[in-house]
Parts: structure tokens; C-alpha cells; sequence
């Protein structure tokens, strides 16, 4: 009895807690491909979570989503806010701005991931942050993981912060 209390008391200790939307790799270099796989660690308050919306931020282009079994993706398109060099010289000045899944049912019991991929352009700069803000709706409720830190506070002071991502220089 006493070793698996201490096993469990020391797993609780040793493991973060993940009670938020979090992207499973949170760094990644400019100017490369970047594979973003959002965690979505429960429903909303015992529900069901039903909708999962992500705004894709400026400097990330040619984003596609993976195909979620059970899923309908959605894909809002627009405008840049400017033009970016892309790969070949190609230059894109507009694209998916943000992305949704819908139509399945995730458990609150359960955990999921859902999968994109786009391109870091070139001149973002390095040694910031860029914030996937999510929208996930439940069967009853929603949650908004949209709060962006300001001003060099840390994300982990905000009750609902949106994924973040670190950019790192150019490989």
C-alpha cells in the first residue's frame, strides 16, 4: 500500500500538469517546415469536445491540415499580411489564415491531437514567439485558449493562453 501511494505521489510531483491546448513541439527554426500537432488534454468541464479551431498566425504559409478520421476540416483562406518567398522562388501572398475540425466527438476522459504542417517564412525573427490561438467547443461549453502574453510576462500567469511557439534562428 505504502509503495504505491509514494509511486503515485511522485508521478503526480514529476509529470507537468497539461490542463491546457498545447503544440507538442514548441520550438522550431525559421524559415523551415514545421509539423504543429495541437494536444488537446480534456473536454470542457466533463463534456465532450466536439469543435477544435485554430487561427494560424501571420509568417506561417502553405499550411495543410491532416485528414482526422471521424473529422470534417474546414479551411478559412485570405489574404497575407504581405507577400512571402517561398520555396523555388515561388512567393505566396495568400493562404489558409485559419483551420477547423468538426463533426467527431472527443471524450473528456480522453486526449487527442490535431495535426498541420506549414512553412516558417524566412523573416520572422528569431528568439520570438508566434501564438496559435484555439477554439474548442464542447457539447456543453467552450473553452478559448486565445490569451497571447503581453509585454515579456509569461504564459503560464494566463488562465486560457494560446499555444505558443519559439522561434529559433535559421538552421
Amino acid at each position: 500500500m505504502f509503495r504505491f501511494v509514494f509511486v503515485a505521489a511522485f508521478a503526480a510531483v514529476s509529470m507537468p500538469a497539461s490542463a491546457h491546448v498545447t503544440l507538442e513541439r514548441p520550438e522550431a527554426s525559421v524559415a523551415s517546415s514545421y509539423k504543429a500537432v495541437l494536444k488537446v488534454p480534456h473536454g470542457c468541464k466533463g463534456s465532450p469536445t466536439t469543435s477544435v479551431r485554430v487561427k494560424i498566425p501571420a509568417g506561417m504559409i502553405a499550411v495543410k491540415p491532416m485528414p482526422k478520421p471521424g473529422w470534417t476540416i474546414t479551411m478559412a483562406r485570405g489574404k497575407y499580411d504581405k507577400t512571402y518567398e517561398y520555396f523555388h522562388n515561388a512567393k505566396l501572398s495568400e493562404g489558409v489564415v485559419e483551420l477547423g475540425w468538426s463533426g467527431g466527438s472527443l471524450p473528456d476522459e480522453h486526449y487527442d491531437e490535431f495535426v498541420f504542417q506549414g512553412f516558417l517564412a524566412g523573416d520572422l525573427k528569431p528568439d520570438t514567439m508566434l501564438y496559435f490561438p484555439v477554439v474548442q467547443e464542447c457539447a456543453q461549453g467552450v473553452h478559448r485558449w486565445i490569451e497571447i502574453p503581453a509585454g515579456g510576462k509569461p504564459a503560464h500567469d494566463l488562465e486560457s493562453p494560446a499555444p505558443g511557439l519559439r522561434l529559433l534562428p535559421r538552421r
